[in-house]
């Protein structure tokens, strides 16, 4: 009903979600070379919303190539009437995604620097992504814990960019680069919404 309303009088409709994904196996660890680059380009543009749209893209791109890796997924969201409102639960969001295991990415430190070539290889990752857009996308506005809506939902994030409907993007991810390692114990203790796909 106040949907409706809202759109009668001509309110503008903010969604706000975050999607979970987890991909396992020997051959994931390369995937994290994307996304660190693609936090790299993300601090270095400082918040130009265009870059992150295409880092976006990016992302949801290598995601898609990947698809025989995903183990488990999850997503939450909410639609909001006001800018401000929606802007404090990607906050919350962020915070919350931050805070995760490995998810706190410090690309200033030369740690590893002078390490061995040799590092554990990571058999899981998982990645939040989380954006918020105007008007509706059915796509994310769903559940996304099986593949097939997953995959649909990836497309839908590439399409709000080149459609300029983005109007905030985050990832986070864990391990937050190469060398780390995140167990299934860890998955399971500071990722208990994943659902297995």
């Amino acid at each position: 009903m106040r949907d409706t309303f809202n759109r009668m009088v001509g309110r503008t409709r903010y969604v706000v979600c975050r999607l979970f994904l987890h991909l396992g196996g020997s051959e994931v660890a390369p995937i994290l070379g994307v996304f660190n680059r693609v936090a790299r380009e993300a601090i270095d543009a400082d918040g130009d919303l265009q870059v992150l749209g295409e880092g976006l893209v990016e992302i949801s791109e290598t995601l898609l190539r990947s698809d025989e890796y995903w183990l488990s997924a999850a997503n939450e969201g909410d639609v909001f009437w006001s800018e401000g409102e929606a802007g404090d639960y990607v906050n919350e969001l962020f915070s919350d995604s931050a805070e995760r295991y490995g998810a706190d990415l410090d690309l200033s430190s030369n740690s590893g620097v002078n390490d061995p070539l040799s590092l554990p290889v990571t058999r899981n990752i998982i990645v939040m992504i989380t954006v918020a857009f105007e008007g509706e996308v059915p796509e994310l506005e769903t559940d996304l814990s099986n593949v097939q809506a997953l995959k649909e939902a990836l497309k839908a994030l590439i399409n709000l960019h080149y459609k300029n409907k983005l109007r905030a993007v985050q990832v986070h991810f864990s391990p937050a680069q190469l060398g780390d390692e995140l167990t299934n114990d860890q998955l399971l203790q500071y990722y208990p919404e994943l659902i297995p796909l």
